[in-house]
């Protein structure tokens, strides 16, 4: 198979649905790889640089999934190949703008766009990618347009969000999850519900499938954040504890500071967040800092807390008759945090 079926419909355990939607994830990459060419050689080498760097393709292959729940003869239509394509182009755009603001030297394996053209040229082949996929939404109609629109505007909140932080009155836990929700689990949301709108679904069943796509977002990003700390640099492609380094507080750091707060004698806790909040930039203090982390039990909690996002987004999906396509999503659900094993 080519690097495009590599992630994988075949883990979902249901074959036949992945002979049906095979030929139309090789249609997606086809028009992916049209819609991220055009212009001048040099340009065309910036916008196609994450694209051919590859990818597991995730969105789309959600996209088609979904659209399994409607019409046999509209799943794989024209109309469903160019909502999943543009759901990997907002996602591509997405990732040119996250390095840049994250100042992320890798990205998919290879040196992220802004190290190599700088942030400029990043941030406006982002803004290229976005205008593609806008192209590709608006042959699907104003509502279309107008839902693709929103997801944007959430991922851009999201990110907003994230850099402001959380409101003193808010709870940062709370505010982080739907920091989650908003730059993650928005674009699954679109993507489940434009694979059910246009494959004919109906509906009631493309927003059921929406607050899926939403649910499994956000339990995918607090599986990364126990990945973050957990794996091993070969494993996750970083070093552990890079966020650490960053000064991010993600959902670990964020429930330890929650328990300490709770629990005043968690001598253990408040060290490791003294350890945080001091100097990371020896490898040494670091390595300890994130050892410490995985023998806490916050790390065993976020593990708990992405499991029960799974299972609520597959919950959801109780309101679905018995299907193959509703045996693969519930499969891609538990894909997404089954990581953490």
């Amino acid at each position: 198979m080519t690097a495009v079926n590599s992630y994988s419909v075949l883990d979902l355990d249901v074959p036949a649905l992945e002979a049906r939607i095979t030929p139309a994830l090789e249609s997606v990459e086809e028009l992916l790889n049209d819609a991220v060419r055009g212009g001048r050689d040099l340009v065309e080498e910036l916008t196609r640089h994450l694209s051919v760097a590859g990818g597991k393709r995730i969105r789309p292959a959600l996209t088609l999934v979904c659209a399994q729940l409607g019409d046999p003869e509209r799943a794989t239509s024209e109309r469903v190949i160019s909502a999943a394509t543009a759901m990997e182009l907002t996602h591509l755009a997405s990732l040119y703008h996250d390095d840049v603001m994250d100042s992320a030297p890798t990205r998919r394996g290879v040196t992220s766009a802004q190290h190599m053209w700088g942030n400029n040229r990043a941030i406006l082949a982002g803004d290229v990618l976005f205008a593609r996929a806008s192209r590709l939404i608006a042959s699907l109609g104003p509502e279309s347009v107008a839902h693709h629109s929103d997801t944007f505007e959430r991922l851009c909140m999201g990110q907003l969000n994230e850099t402001f932080g959380p409101p003193e009155d808010a709870d940062p836990v709370e505010f982080y999850l739907q920091v989650l929700a908003d730059k993650t689990g928005s674009l699954l949301s679109a993507s489940a519900f434009f694979g059910a709108f246009h494959g004919g679904a109906g509906r009631e069943v493309a927003d059921l499938v929406a607050t899926y796509g939403e649910k499994v977002g956000v339990a995918f990003q607090i599986a990364d954040d126990v990945l973050d700390l957990a794996s091993t640099g070969e494993t996750s492609g970083k070093t552990p504890g890079t966020d650490l380094r960053e000064g991010v507080d993600t959902l670990p750091v964020l429930l330890l500071r929650r328990h300490v707060a709770h629990n005043g004698d968690d001598a253990a806790g408040q060290e490791i967040l003294d350890a945080i909040d001091g100097d990371l930039s020896s490898d040494g203090v670091l390595a300890d800092v994130v050892d410490k982390l995985r023998h806490h039990q916050v790390l065993q909690e976020t593990r708990d807390l992405a499991e029960k996002w799974c299972d609520d987004a597959v919950a959801v999906l109780d309101a679905l008759d018995d299907s193959e396509p509703k045996q693969a999503l519930t499969a891609f659900a538990h894909l997404m945090v089954n990581r953490l094993s």
